[in-house]
């Protein structure tokens, strides 16, 4: 696995680790460019957390290393679980049913490329057929 650059980390965000990891599924290995705009057309809660932590390592990348944001992607994106808070309420027959808040530890690794990946302007090949 690649060691990233810049990294930025979200502690104990309430919200489940399996909920987080769904999305950061979508969005791992891919351009930053990329990444914020499948993240920012998520509507889902991890989506909108995981957007957060991801602008705060592009802010860490340009501002505190001097790197391009065009040649940024996500080489390391990974979700710990954190605390769980231990709540209940009552159950049939006066027992106790226990309720988990689970909670998350998002992290977002960005790295570098050589140089930056230009789009290619409507490169449709045209092909002949032979007869």
């Amino acid at each position: 696995m690649h060691v990233a650059q810049v990294y930025a980390k979200h502690n104990n965000a309430q919200i489940s680790p399996k909920k987080v990891a769904v999305v950061l599924d979508m969005v791992r290995g891919r351009d930053l460019r990329e990444a914020k705009v499948t993240l920012k057309f998520d509507p889902t809660k991890a989506a909108k957390m995981t957007l957060k932590v991801l602008k705060s390592a592009e802010t860490n990348a340009v501002n505190n290393h001097d790197l391009n944001p065009a040649t940024l992607y996500l080489s390391d994106v990974y979700v710990n679980g954190g605390r769980v808070l231990k709540r209940g309420r009552a159950g049939s027959k006066g027992r106790y049913d226990p309720i988990l808040k689970r909670t998350s530890h998002i992290v977002v690794g960005l790295s570098s490329k050589e140089e930056p990946v230009e789009e290619k302007k409507s490169g449709r090949k045209i092909l002949k057929r032979k007869k």
